[in-house]
């Protein structure tokens, strides 16, 4: 079982920076992918990064150019850098993995960017 705590949300103005980590412990096997889902009020879930096994990464094209995935191996973590934050930025951010023994998901965490 893969356990999974997502840190580094909270409250930012437009313009502002924030930088996600999702650490995992428990038994972490054979990745697929990892990646950040986000869920805005009203709204269904979206994907808004992932990155590969292999290092390649994807954007929903809304935050390209602003956010920047990345992945830690030796402390079984993913990061989110999201500059230049804009409010409709403002949602609940998700990590999931994706491994070989299933997909895992973090309990989320609030990002909030208002003036």
């Amino acid at each position: 079982q893969v356990h999974l705590v997502e840190s580094g949300g909270g409250l930012v103005q437009p313009g502002g920076s924030l930088r996600l980590s999702c650490a995992a412990s428990g038994l972490v096997v054979s990745i697929n992918a990892l990646g950040w889902y986000r869920q805005a009020p009203g709204k269904q879930r979206e994907l808004v990064a992932i990155i590969t096994a292999e290092g390649a990464t994807t954007y929903v094209h809304s935050v390209k150019g602003r956010f920047t995935i990345s992945r830690d191996n030796t402390n079984n973590a993913v990061h989110l850098q999201m500059n230049s934050l804009k409010f409709e930025d403002t949602a609940v951010y998700y990590c999931n993995w994706d491994t070989s023994r299933g997909s895992y998901w973090g309990r989320g965490i609030q990002v909030t960017v208002s003036s």
